[in-house]
């Protein structure tokens, strides 16, 4: 991660795209202390988990101007396997149009040997991208988790199974 002298500006999309548990608020709903394209009505009082995100591209320098979710309508978020593109709502091929996605396949070629995996999620439906293909998941639930099946560290297959069912 990069020291950034970045800022969100008009950018609310992560108040959209992202769930905050404190609040109940669902993802792909609007916070209701959000003004859209303005920011937080609460900000000194946001919750800790609104007070700890940044988005991928207010932290790292090296992402275009063009990443910008309010102009790319895709929030980068990190997750414990890799990285997250979060399509806003009403722009669900957003990770589809160019540059984006050749920049999202260039980081599933990267991540890759790293065991590093690229999710692009769609209101409830998650994909997968691998170097060699898309693997459609489905909507994954909290209770699931995505399960790939590897040949060395390439992913041949993946699929969705609960969490419970993992456990040793």
């Amino acid at each position: 991660m990069t020291i950034s002298s970045r800022a969100c500006g008009d950018c609310t999309l992560c108040c959209k795209v992202m769930a905050i548990e404190e609040l109940a608020k669902p993802a792909n709903a609007w916070c209701p202390h959000c003004k859209p394209g303005h920011g937080c009505r609460i900000y000194a009082d946001r919750p800790a988990e609104c007070r700890s995100f940044s988005c991928v591209w207010l932290v790292n320098e090296l992402l275009e101007e063009y990443w910008k979710p309010a102009k790319s309508r895709l929030v980068l978020t990190t997750s414990e396997d890799g990285l997250e593109v979060r399509c806003a709502p009403g722009f669900p091929d957003a990770w589809r149009r160019e540059p984006y996605r050749s920049e999202i396949h260039e980081w599933a070629v990267s991540g890759e040997p790293l065991d590093m995996t690229v999710v692009v999620i769609v209101g409830q439906r998650m994909t997968l991208v691998t170097p060699e293909r898309e693997f459609d998941l489905g909507i994954v639930g909290p209770d699931e988790r995505i399960v790939r099946e590897l040949e060395g560290t390439r992913v041949v297959n993946a699929s969705v199974a609960k969490a419970s069912d993992l456990e040793p």
